[in-house]
């Protein structure tokens, strides 16, 4: 038991410690900052005129690599850990604000109920603790007794605990004053539900643009300036940089095929020998994240793989091993642990297709000569000479801020984010290995992103009020087509013009309509027109429509109040949800935050390489 104590003490330290509080708590008491010679007065940014400190965040983006790569088993890329810092930015800034509301609002918290929480709500990562669990399930006395075990004081695992709820009970109690206003009446939730049971099926006539004789229209620079003014969020641009990139792929042959093939083969060999399926893949699998669970992939419908994969798996019986099966990931071994119906519960054993030792040999020999001659120089000379003594080819690529680089085909990682790291034109950035290739970069120009001014966007909103005058111009096509119709029907009139007639589905009022949108004028009109006359005309996707109503069903009241509870209780909990989401978004916006990551980042960079 005291064993099992250990284990369960020191699984949740590392979860309560690392993931939530520990980043925030133990980094500046612990002599581990960064991996650039800072003070821990460094600041990268102030909220309210309160810093965040360089060291405070730089340990909360380790705590969140940490756990990313727990969860995938491997290293993250650059463009990875841009994501986590971001991540742990925001969430630093939130608990800022969120900190001076407590104090704002007179929020406190006492030990009492410190410890009444810690007993009788235990957090999440608690109750997934496989040590905590009996049955595979939670087992509250477990918990208890690891609470008051020796090891749970020792091993510091009640300290994290108070951390945790010193952070997590102000904050429930500023949401549950937030979200105490949620409320719905008995008839807004009917509506609701309305919403969703109520059907309508029309025929329906689409005039598009294509059907002006005279598209003219014109577009003053009054109108452009106030859509301009109306929508300036909508016209912010994220930063771009231009670099060039080398390339030395990852080539595969035939011979490296075919080794892949004689591999995928042994294994299956080795199986129908009598060896174990979970422990060849566990052993010989290179689908890495199912390997640790002897190639399980779970239990699940249709859809999950790719066509060929799934094919072989639903051809096979429970228990049955398949013959090899070739997919874009590599060959496979497949078999099928339990099936009910379309749900099939599936191990396999991966070998993917890559270079053989000698291949990969070459190939990483050149790759190092690149990285010797190009890797992390300031002289962009360095990167075309490099390219020249090796053989390569630039090539031109453009990079978006916080969006990884896609490049023929094939995703590039961590040059994104390097390139918004602070470097400067002209600088080559180190060796990116990636599946498929190893790439080199530099930085040739880059361009900040933010606002646009109305000069830079003066065309497109041109265009955008162009083409919505242009569908207002339908609309006398449409009332001559529907006071038509009224006089004798759709079908005649819509074959008179050549005008194709189209029927929907019953759908409801927040379906999406192939032709008529979702949530439209064109939409609401279905369920406000006369059934069986002709009305409109209404804009819909982009043009002028005219319909009939040719059936309306209405939601039945006794099911919606056999349901009602239910639907109240998943509406206020969503409203409560909202109402919080609604004011982290406004606390966060009514603070002008100085970020200042950038700027200090490359003044570290700068520091280390001198």
């Amino acid at each position: 038991m005291l064993q099992s104590m250990r284990s369960a003490a020191k699984y949740i330290w590392i979860i309560l410690i690392v993931a939530f509080v520990g980043s925030f708590l133990l980094y500046e008491t612990s002599g581990l900052a960064g991996r650039a010679p800072v003070t821990t007065t460094t600041s990268i940014a102030t909220v309210n005129g309160e810093e965040i400190l360089l060291t405070t965040w730089q340990n909360a983006v380790t705590a969140l690599e940490q756990e990313r790569q727990q969860q995938l088993g491997s290293a993250i890329t650059l463009d990875e850990r841009q994501q986590l810092e971001e991540r742990a930015f925001n969430e630093l800034v939130t608990d800022l604000l969120l900190q001076q509301e407590y104090k704002r609002r007179g929020i406190t918290i006492t030990d009492d109920e410190i410890l009444q929480a810690a007993r009788m709500a235990p957090p999440p990562q608690a109750m997934q603790s496989p040590d905590l669990q009996t049955d595979g399930q939670f087992d509250m006395q477990k918990y208890i007794r690891l609470l008051s075990s020796p090891m749970a004081r020792q091993s510091g695992m009640l300290a994290g605990l108070e951390a945790y709820y010193r952070n997590e009970i102000p904050k429930q109690k500023l949401f549950d004053q937030i979200a105490s206003g949620a409320y719905i009446s008995d008839e807004r939730l009917w509506q609701v539900y309305r919403d969703r049971h109520d059907s309508a099926t029309v025929s329906y006539v689409v005039l598009s643009t294509a059907a002006l004789t005279d598209t003219a229209v014109s577009v003053t620079d009054a109108e452009i300036s106030a859509f301009y003014e109306r929508n300036k969020k909508r016209f912010e641009r994220p930063s771009r940089a231009v670099v060039s990139l080398l390339t030395v792929p990852r080539s595969v042959t035939a011979a490296d095929s075919s080794d892949a093939k004689a591999r995928i083969d042994a294994l299956r060999a080795e199986i129908a020998g009598g060896a174990k399926f979970e422990e060849v893949a566990t052993r010989s699998s290179t689908d890495s994240v199912s390997a640790l669970n002897g190639g399980a992939l779970g239990r699940g419908p249709k859809g999950r793989f790719t066509p060929k994969f799934e094919d072989a798996a639903y051809a096979l019986k429970v228990g049955e091993i398949s013959q090899p099966v070739l997919t874009p990931f590599g060959w496979h071994i497949i078999r099928v642990d339990d099936k009910k119906g379309d749900t099939l519960d599936l191990r396999h054993i991966l070998v993917t297709i890559g270079q053989s030792d000698s291949s990969a040999t070459r190939t990483d020999r050149r790759a190092d000569s690149l990285a010797s001659k190009a890797g992390s120089q300031e002289d962009p000379k360095a990167f075309d000479e490099a390219a020249k003594m090796l053989g390569l080819t630039a090539a031109a690529a453009v990079v978006i801020e916080k969006e990884p680089l896609s490049f023929a085909g094939r995703y590039v990682p961590s040059v994104s984010a390097w390139a918004f790291s602070g470097v400067r034109p002209g600088e080559t950035s180190d060796l990116f290995d990636s599946p498929d290739a190893y790439y080199i970069a530099r930085l040739d120009s880059l361009s900040k992103g933010g606002p646009q001014p109305l000069s830079a966007v003066k065309e497109d909103i041109r265009r955008r009020l162009s083409r919505d005058k242009r569908v207002e111009k339908l609309r006398p096509m449409g009332e001559q087509l529907a006071q038509a119709a009224k006089a004798s029907s759709l079908e005649a009139v819509a074959a008179q013009r050549n005008l194709q007639v189209e029927k929907s589905a019953p759908f409801a009022r927040v379906d999406a309509v192939p032709g008529l949108g979702q949530f439209t004028p064109a939409i609401g009109a279905a369920f406000a027109a006369p059934v069986g006359q002709v009305a409109g005309p209404f804009t819909a996707l982009e043009a002028m429509v005219v319909m009939r109503v040719d059936a309306r069903t209405e939601a039945n009241r006794q099911a919606f109040e056999a349901e009602k509870s239910i639907q109240r209780q998943q509406f206020l909990q969503s409203a409560r949800q909202q109402k919080v989401d609604e004011f982290l978004t406004n606390l966060r916006e009514s603070v002008k935050v100085d970020d200042r990551r950038t700027e200090v980042l490359s003044q570290l960079r700068r520091q280390s390489d001198s």
